[in-house]
């Protein structure tokens, strides 16, 4: 068990936690939720020992052994890919250590204390270390060949994946994870979700990803106000019931048992759809604990994404023959044949992000394939957000100015009309006038969806929408595109953006395209697609 008492935090005159009291269990996992700026890295930090609090205390059951997710991916640059998830369990890898020592300078004056050595080795199931952080790596990608390789050797994304097996490694009684998902795939985020879902210890874990939150959660715990509530449930159980409770309390008219009966039926609902999902096991541990008392309206304030189009599309959306490109003589994608129907709401894809990337810059007009064509139809007019939005804020403007240059009449032009637009998007009164270069990534990505909006555009195309986004404005983008009437060509490392939005799946591959309608979920869990997969990429 881990407690928080009494705990306050205050940075100057802002107050970040104000007399915390919370304690998490055994068994369950909680995600810590928040806005952006309250508190949920400091949080989680203060509780693995990195900082300090103001005042207050973090107690650790006694015997217990907590791991951290390590987010400085240097750190252990000096030792092999094994030896560095060995190292996730502190008080097991001293041990190996003095005992490797004593072996390798053997003396017989040693041989009492390499004994203890052994006997403390044995009870912790040290002679099978190296296979269990074998296993663990093999499970989130990292073949057997990279095992003995110093980390210093290693690429950035694999770094990322030694140093959650580094977390994993030795089952913790409190694990303590900040962002998880960066920068895996969706097949590892899978196995980590398996993973958590059927793990017995306690787990806090910080994610901007919904669907790895509702796979793995028993608890939301809430950062509002100074303060932390825990609700049971996963994140789309609070996001839906608080939604659900602040439409209650504007029904003043309602009677209470009126009220109480719709809570009551919604928890029903949302029971038996969960019941019916992949992660069991942390499933059931999640509805056992659902209760009407805990549903309560939220303080979060919800950006208001809405995409009109200025005009419907004919029946000629895009066509596209024969395209291919590549990076520094490297085929990233080739042979794409594409006829894109109108509605279609495409997850465009690939294991390399630069044939995304490139995707929608040549169909954009700001790169050149190195062959085939493509032709978008007379009736369509496009928007894009690109991953890359640096080149959009380069002069420097204010929002008000910086949003008027895409405005369409006098009327979009007035200040006060493009004030409501940004206000839409929760730059309100001062923060209008902000200036490009002092904007968060997350307040860029709000313009460049404002600019969007603004452009009204039946075509929508989106490389990695949610980078940077909190996790309100992840919910309301989602929502939106789910609403939208038009075409959509989406990629995203959001897997609930992915399954909600798209009908249509368009893989880019080295050796050709697979193209399917079929839901992503679908799509991933698919035989004969994986086995195509396997075959387009290795050819």
């Amino acid at each position: 068990m881990l407690t928080v008492s009494n705990l306050s935090v205050q940075f100057g005159k802002r107050i970040l936690f104000d007399e915390v009291n919370a304690t998490f269990t055994q068994g369950n996992c909680y995600g810590i939720i928040g806005a952006n700026g309250a508190g949920k890295s400091t949080f989680l930090k203060i509780i693995a020992g990195d900082n300090d609090p103001t005042s207050g205390h973090v107690i650790l059951e006694p015997g217990k052994r907590m791991s951290v997710l390590n987010q400085n991916h240097n750190m252990f640059d000096e030792y092999t890919v094994l030896e560095t998830v060995l190292m996730g369990n502190k008080v097991l890898y001293a041990v190996k250590k003095e005992m490797d020592d004593l072996y390798a300078d053997y003396k017989d004056e040693n041989a009492d204390r390499i004994g203890e050595l052994q006997i403390q080795f044995d009870e912790m199931n040290g002679w099978n270390a190296d296979s269990d952080a074998a296993s663990l790596l093999s499970n989130l990608g990292i073949s057997e060949d990279f095992h003995y390789m110093l980390m210093s050797d290693m690429e950035a994304k694999l770094k990322v994946r030694v140093l959650l097996a580094q977390a994993l490694f030795g089952n913790p009684d409190v694990l303590i994870m900040d962002e998880p998902t960066n920068d895996l795939d969706f097949e590892t985020i899978g196995w980590l979700e398996n993973f958590l879902a059927n793990y017995e210890n306690t787990v806090l874990v910080v994610s901007h990803d919904r669907h790895f939150l509702d796979a793995v959660c028993t608890h939301i715990s809430d950062i509002d106000y100074g303060k932390i509530n825990h609700y049971s449930g996963n994140y789309t159980f609070w996001y839906e019931s608080s939604q659900l409770a602040a439409k209650q309390r504007a029904q003043q008219n309602k009677k209470a048992e009126e009220k109480k009966a719709e809570l009551e039926e919604f928890i029903r609902r949302f029971s038996a759809n969960v019941a019916k999902s992949k992660q069991a096991t942390s499933r059931k541990k999640m509805i056992e604990k659902l209760n009407v008392n805990d549903i309560k309206p939220s303080s979060r304030r919800y950006p208001a994404i809405i995409f009109e189009q200025e005009r419907e599309a004919g029946d000629q959306i895009l066509n596209v023959v024969n395209l291919a490109t590549s990076v520094d003589g490297e085929v990233i994608f080739k042979n794409v044949d594409l006829n894109v129907n109108k509605g279609d709401k495409i997850v465009v894809f690939s294991k390399d992000s630069r044939a995304t990337t490139a995707f929608y810059e040549i169909l954009n007009g700001y790169l050149k394939a190195d062959s085939g064509t493509y032709e978008w139809g007379i009736t369509t007019n496009q928007s894009y957000l690109p991953f890359d939005n640096h080149s959009f804020f380069k002069d420097d403007l204010t929002l008000v100015d910086w949003l008027r240059q895409w405005a369409k009449t006098e009327e979009e032009r007035d200040e006060v009309y493009v004030r409501g637009f940004l206000g839409k998007m929760i730059f309100s009164g001062e923060e209008a006038l902000k200036k490009g270069s002092v904007l968060s990534g997350g307040e860029k990505v709000r313009c460049m969806v404002s600019r969007m909006m603004m452009l009204r555009a039946n075509v929508l195309m989106l490389d990695e929408p949610t980078s940077h986004l909190d996790l309100e404005s992840i919910t309301a983008f989602n929502n939106s595109l789910k609403n939208f009437k038009g075409t959509v060509l989406l990629t995203t490392s959001d897997h609930e953006f992915a399954q909600t939005v798209g009908n249509r799946i368009l893989e880019l591959t080295p050796n050709g395209v697979i193209d399917r309608y079929m839901t992503f979920d679908d799509y991933l869990d698919d035989p004969k697609i994986k086995e195509l997969r396997a075959k387009m990429y290795n050819v």
